[in-house]
């Protein structure tokens, strides 16, 4: 007999089989972040385990959401025993592997979302079974494609449809399958190489779509595409996206979608007339248009009368053109106007971007929310107008080249208001007063990189980022004890003349993710109330004069990624506990203080690490061995995988009329290169580096270094080891500097080193090897310097014969002395010239259509700060060896 109380039993426990299937799902990845901890093995509650939800009358598995966590592994076909699916998400995990075909097998799905993973292959067939599905999101999963589309169309159901970056370039009748596909309402196919797709099959008759949001961005589509669009539109469409590709025009067809809310348009690359596009959009588009962007699509002409039929334009960004002329008197008349980008164009007059508006135009557009005029040359004197914008909400003008104080009232002109303020990048000078009551809650100021001085001024508790850095700020930082609601998570006060000892007030700031005292006159001990930043992601406190031992509450500082406390005067042994506990990072740079003790093993632990500096400490007994274990110094593409892992982000989402912001950190070190410090930026997912030189460290290099395939600097110089140098070392191949000088090394340079064609920079001075230097390009190239020092060494390009060889006949200008180095000097510039072209070319043939990608743009933008990093390390180094 069952009753209620039985079945509440059902309620609160699933089936074994289930459990175990979720169970020996976690078992095919490693949790890296605990996102899973709650699965245990002795809990038989798996429906409160996060992301699974349960039916609650039967127990059954119904949902398994699982988003946003650090995974590594493969998808485990064990989902098939959770046959009562009809939610799975799997979205931004970092699964590998070969695209998932079980789950075609899980027929009553009706979500899927696999977004944002490392898989490969063709979708499969078998996902036609999947006929309950109502929303499909497959972006960005890895390396895919899709062979034949004809799965799609059994998918009946189907609301939402998300292929982005599966490249659809075999499929020419996708236009027909879409079609098919009648309760289809957002489709967004960006980067699907659809311009492959040039004629489809289908006359397209009888067309009843319902497709309200539509996103076609970067397929290199030319004008030719509008014939097959023109079915896929319809008075429903609110919502498109055209942007990156390569369209000279908006047609006619367009300007009639009463619907139409929003039009994306950006980065086309055709040049064409402004006033042609206004007009083919002057149809009933003109009356329901709320957002047009065109940034960066090379139009010209001017901003003629036109814009002002368009009556309920909220958001206008018309920036990176090449308009012209003065601006239509309409646009300052838009009654629902909020957000306005005209930068980096050729407008003058009135109202330009290097003149001063008229108050009478001003006036007109006294409801702005939102005013950017970065890099628009406003200086060098301050723009005293934009006072009178009283109902701004954001502010940005920063890199303006202004060159004078700002007017006292310019800071009480918006009290509680502000959410944004940036004035960075500029010259700015004088004293900045109280700011404690001048903004609204999660507000952001950045005075960055201007001559602002005197002491930090007081600022609300409610500020959620605050950047100072780079001024000539002098005095305490006594203020943090004042900001006591929790709600800062950015603090940069670096380069600046600060002085005195952190406070021990900071239980605070349990939300700050990135503190940046870097580049002061701080002192005295860390305090313990550092341990409270559980958030914290990225401390840099380089080049202070900290002292005495690390505190143990910083242990608790778990989601630590990046820890610099470099140049300062920290003492004690190196802790075990960062091994143990901040198992998250991928910088440890503690070098130029005065740690003294072992390396401990534990370090070995960290399997993000890709920057470790431990230099100019006074650390003694052996290099461990285990460094091997730093997986991503060992594995090709970890950081590939791990990139979203390594990268500090900070997003502050400050809403404005619907729009939001956000403010990233870019992380930044300091590394050692031919000796000079050179300060590296962005993610620095290029940079893998070991800096253990001038220490007291003992004994052989660990064989097991050479596994360290992804490293690109060793540094082991100034220290007391001895034995030979590893035969294996040549399998380092991407190593661009090695330096062991000034050790007790004996034996001969491995002839595995002749495989280091990357090479750039070798120092093996001052030991005791001997025998023939290896012969190759690279260990031929460097300046006898890099081998004095060694006896017993011989060979070029040290002048030295070796013994049987006959007398040595260096070319002029490889040795110490003078000479012409023509002929050599031709060659290599040749080599050097045509290698970067091709690298050039190959690379911006593969991530030319990613700058474009409006969605991925930011994250590109990054990568590009790391990509110069690298050309910057290649080219000094180039540049070093041929003095």
């Amino acid at each position: 007999m069952r009753g209620a109380d039985n079945t509440n039993v059902v309620m609160n426990k699933c089936l074994d089989k289930e459990r175990h299937a979720l169970l020996h799902f976690k078992t095919h990845f490693q949790d890296l972040d605990g996102c899973l901890s709650t699965w245990a093995t002795e809990e038989d509650e798996c429906c409160k385990w996060f992301g699974v939800t349960c039916d609650n009358k039967t127990g059954h598995v119904t949902r398994l959401e699982i988003s946003m966590c650090a995974i590594l592994g493969e998808i485990s076909d064990s989902l098939l025993n959770l046959s009562y699916l009809t939610h799975l998400e799997l979205s931004f995990t970092y699964f590998h592997g070969m695209f998932p075909r079980f789950i075609g097998s899980l027929t009553k799905l009706r979500l899927l979302k696999l977004a944002g993973n490392s898989l490969y292959g063709t979708i499969p067939a078998e996902f036609g079974n999947l006929t309950n599905l109502e929303t499909l999101v497959l972006q960005d999963v890895g390396w895919c494609r899709v062979d034949n589309l004809e799965w799609l169309s059994h998918l009946s159901q189907l609301e939402e449809l998300v292929m982005d970056g599966i490249s659809l370039a075999k499929v020419n009748n996708w236009v027909d399958v879409v079609l098919s596909l009648r309760k289809l309402s957002f489709l967004s196919l960006n980067g699907c190489d659809l311009s492959q797709v040039m004629y489809p099959y289908s006359s397209f008759s009888n067309s009843s779509l319902s497709i309200h949001t539509l996103y076609l961005e970067n397929n290199h589509l030319n004008s030719s595409m509008y014939h097959w669009l023109f079915p896929l539109t319809s008075n429903k469409l609110s919502d498109l996206d055209l942007s990156s590709n390569m369209l000279d025009e908006i047609p006619k067809y367009l300007g009639n979608l009463c619907s139409m809310k929003t039009l994306y348009f950006d980065n086309n690359s055709v040049v064409f007339k402004f006033t042609g596009l206004l007009h083919n959009l002057s149809g009933c588009t003109s009356l329901s248009l709320q957002e047009f962007s065109a940034s960066g699509s090379q139009l010209t002409g001017s901003l003629s009368d036109e814009i002002g039929n368009f009556q309920f334009l909220k958001h206008l960004d018309l920036s990176k053109n090449k308009l012209k002329g003065t601006i239509s008197e309409k646009l300052w008349q838009l009654p629902k106007l909020t957000f306005l980008s005209l930068y980096s164009n050729h407008i003058r007059g009135s109202i330009s971007l290097k003149g001063v508006p008229s108050i009478v135009h001003i006036s007109n557009i006294s409801h702005v929310l939102y005013f950017d005029m970065s890099s628009c040359m406003l200086g060098p004197r301050f723009p005293k107008w934009i006072q009178t914008l009283k109902t701004l909400n954001l502010l940005d003008i920063s890199d303006n080249r202004i060159s004078e104080s700002i007017p006292l009232e310019f800071w009480d002109m918006w009290p509680s208001q502000l959410k944004y303020l940036n004035l960075s990048l500029n010259n700015i000078t004088g004293l900045v007063p109280d700011l404690s009551s001048n903004f609204d809650a999660f507000s952001v100021i950045d005075l960055s990189s201007n001559n602002f001085y005197g002491s930090v001024p007081n600022v609300s508790s409610t500020l959620q980022s605050l950047n100072l850095s780079r001024n000539k700020f002098s005095g305490g930082i006594s203020f943090l004890c004042q900001i006591v609601d929790g709600l800062l998570e950015f603090l940069d006060l670096s380069h600046n003349f600060l002085s005195g000892q952190l406070p021990d007030c900071l239980w605070h700031f349990k939300g700050l993710k990135v503190l940046n005292l870097g580049h002061n006159n701080l002192f005295g001990r860390l305090p313990n109330s550092i341990g409270s930043l559980i958030s914290l992601e990225a401390m840099y406190l380089y080049n202070n004069t900290f002292s005495e031992g690390l505190p143990l509450t910083l242990k608790n500082c778990t989601s630590l990624k990046s820890l610099n406390l470099g140049a300062n005067q920290f003492s004690g042994k190196v802790p075990i506990w960062i091994g143990e506990n901040l198992s998250q990072l991928y910088a440890l740079i503690l070098g130029s203080n005065n740690f003294f003790g072992t390396i401990p093993l534990q370090l070995c632990q960290l399997a993000y690490l890709q920057i470790l500096d431990l230099s100019m400490n006074s650390l003694h007994g052996s290099i461990p061995s285990c460094l091997n274990n730093l997986t991503s110094m060992v594995q090709e593409g970890w950081f590939n995988l791990q990139q979203n892992i390594h990268y500090i982000q900070t997003d502050w989402t400050t809403p404005i009329d619907g729009y939001q912001y956000s403010i990233d950190y870019v992380d930044n070190a300091m590394i050692e290169w031919q000796g000079d410090k050179r300060e590296f930026f962005s993610n620095l997912i290029f940079l893998k580096t070991i800096d253990l030189s001038n220490n007291n460290l003992t004994g052989e290099i660990p064989h097991e270094l050479t596994n360290l395939n992804e490293l690109i600097l060793l540094n082991l110089s100034q220290n007391t080891l001895h034995g030979e140098i590893p035969q294996k070392v040549g399998q380092m191949e991407k190593l661009l500097a090695l330096d062991l000088s000034r050790n007790n090394l004996s034996g001969c340079i491995p002839s595995s080193m002749s495989q280091m064609s990357l090479l750039n920079d070798l120092d093996v001075s001052f030991n005791n090897l001997s025998g023939r230097i290896p012969s190759s390009t690279q260990l031929q190239s460097f300046e006898p310097a890099r081998y004095v020092g060694n006896a017993e060494l011989c060979g070029p390009p040290l002048t030295k014969a070796c013994p049987g060889d006959e007398e040595s006949k260096v070319p002029s200008g490889i040795g110490e002395s003078g000479g012409r180095r023509e002929d050599i000097d031709e060659f290599d510039m040749w080599f050097y010239i045509g290698g970067f072209t091709g690298f050039a070319t190959g690379f911006w043939i593969a991530c030319g259509a990613l700058i474009l990608n409006r969605h991925g743009r930011h994250a590109f933008s990054v990568f590009l700060d790391s990509f110069y990093d690298w050309v910057y390390v290649k080219f000094a180094v180039l540049i070093t060896n041929r003095k």
